[in-house]
């Protein structure tokens, strides 16, 4: 409840206990086990954020803070609780309700775009080395340098492709790039994709005023995020709100203390953030959660126990409410040890005992003063709400959504030219480019094969033309041999011819002669 500028949480007979506007800033924290109470008190403190206009982003782990839409209704655990607390001015109320979900079932998309992210955060969500990290941060300068939008996944692959294909073409300028650091970089954004990555990457980008807005009443609207699905993927869990811490952290001007905060965000089940996370990005949330109030933004964590917090953030949220924690191992005596001691003593009680007794609906309370400092804890009932208890049905929440007044402003995911398109332009550039000289090479060699063809005809023609030459020659020496021998065997048959003659000559010679001389001497 909200009245005379004081956010009204718990009672304890006649004395409120207030969560001061001016201090919501400073942070907080509302611990205790399953079926205590905490989302009683949770919706009870969401509520006096909206009824003192401070807006409210609620990360719904479990689906518990929906029906804060829909106005709470008569019955008897209620009736009883504001009798016994004399809560004179109580009224059952619904509150202005915008209901956000990554994987856009439960609510208006929420989207951020890679190089909104930037190279240094994403390396820490992605558990990068430093080598993987100084890669990142070139291939994210040169989609700078080279006016390639990064937007979504895709866009950064695509561009780590061309990047770790071309490294001999950027090498000189940014750096040195391998092939296996892009690989290895590729891996890990596959992971994250698995996770549901593809869904919160893209435009148009959550604007953070509209997560600041006011109904006509002037209530703060309560931004559930629905998380049911959302912390079952650790890295994009991881991703989200660190980038909501960042976003929050760099793009809202400083402010120092307000009356009352900007917005106020509500971390569910704080246990699984620092349990499923990394060091470094553990880290980084401390980091931001240490500076950010000064940015009018208060961070409340709920949690079962204050141990589920990391020391260095326990330490910054001054405003807490602790529910009753119950001791089955030593660790959960120690863990109470650790919640008493975080308190300012009360005379009136041992601490570490009340929180051992608690009932259901009670708890152990202190909010800073207007001084800033701890109060002394008191155990008070807490208020009960004044929304709905129980959860609302899909018709309602349709409804809501489709009333919204940034309803089909995010619905429509944007195309624009992005490094996906560069790229694709880029390697069609390549591909033209290697086909000419492709082209080129295959017409060189077409005409070195066409030449060394000519030259092996000329040269065969030369054989052949030899080889022709050769052979006349020899054919002339053949016929010339030919004729020698013909030559010769005329000649030897002259010869023989003459030499038959003669003798034939002879011959008749003599036996004409003997004939003469047979006629004298006859």
């Amino acid at each position: 409840m909200y009245k005379n500028n004081k956010l009204v949480i718990g009672k304890n007979g006649d004395h409120e206990l207030c969560i001061l506007p001016k201090m919501a800033n400073r942070h907080g924290i509302i611990t205790g086990a399953s079926g205590s109470g905490k989302t009683t008190t949770v919706k009870v403190i969401a509520e006096s954020f909206s009824s003192a206009g401070i807006p409210v982003l609620y990360v719904d782990v479990k689906g518990d803070l929906a029906s804060i839409c829909k106005a709470g209704e008569p019955n008897e655990n209620v009736d009883k609780r504001v009798v016994s607390l004399k809560l004179e001015d109580f009224t059952y109320q619904s509150f202005p309700v915008t209901f956000f979900d990554v994987f856009k079932k439960m609510g208006h998309p929420i989207r951020t775009t890679v190089e909104s992210i930037g190279p240094r955060l994403l390396s820490i969500l992605l558990g990068l080395s430093d080598a993987q990290e100084g890669v990142l941060a070139i291939v994210f300068q040169i989609a700078k340098d080279e006016e390639m939008h990064l937007i979504d996944l895709g866009d950064l692959k695509s561009l780590l492709l061309y990047v770790g294909d071309n490294k001999d073409k950027y090498i000189t300028k940014y750096g040195n790039i391998t092939t296996q650091t892009v690989g290895a970089i590729q891996r890990n954004i596959l992971m994250l994709e698995q996770e549901g990555g593809v869904e919160f990457f893209g435009k148009p980008e959550l604007q953070l005023f509209d997560l600041m807005q006011f109904d006509y009443n002037g209530k703060g609207f309560v931004n559930v995020l629905d998380a049911q699905e959302l912390f079952k993927k650790p890295t994009l869990y991881a991703v989200f709100l660190v980038w909501m811490l960042n976003n929050l952290y760099d793009n809202l001007p400083e402010v120092g203390d307000l009356e009352r905060p900007k917005l106020a965000l509500f971390l569910d089940e704080a246990h699984l953030i620092f349990s499923e996370m990394s060091p470094a990005v553990t880290k980084q949330i401390v980091q931001v959660v240490k500076l950010i109030r000064s940015k009018g933004v208060g961070v409340y964590f709920i949690s079962q126990s204050p141990s589920d917090v990391p020391d260095d953030i326990l330490s910054q949220l001054g405003n807490k409410v602790q529910h009753v924690l119950r001791s089955y191992t030593p660790s959960d005596d120690k863990a109470i040890k650790a919640a008493a001691n975080s308190f300012r003593t009360n005379p009136k009680f041992k601490t570490e005992d009340a929180i051992r007794e608690l009932a259901t609906g009670e708890a152990l309370i202190s909010f800073l003063d207007e001084k800033g400092e701890p109060s002394i804890v008191e155990r008070a009932w807490i208020l009960p709400p004044q929304s709905f208890m129980g959860t609302i049905s899909d018709e309602l929440r349709d409804s809501l959504i489709k009333s919204s007044r940034i309803y089909g402003k995010y619905e429509t995911e944007q195309n624009e030219v992005s490094a996906t398109e560069k790229v694709d332009e880029e390697n069609a550039k390549i591909a033209e480019e290697k086909k000419k000289i492709e082209e080129e090479k295959q017409a060189a060699i077409k005409a070195k094969e066409e030449e060394k063809q000519r030259l092996a005809a000329e040269k065969q023609a030369e054989k052949e033309a030899k080889e022709q030459a050769r052979l006349e020659k020899e054919a002339q020496k053949q016929k010339e041999k030919e004729e020698k021998e013909a030559e010769k065997k005329r000649k030897q048959n002259t010869k023989i011819f003459r030499q038959l003659g003669n003798k034939v000559v002879n011959k008749a010679t003599t036996k004409a002669v003997n004939t003469l001389w047979k006629g004298i001497f006859k």
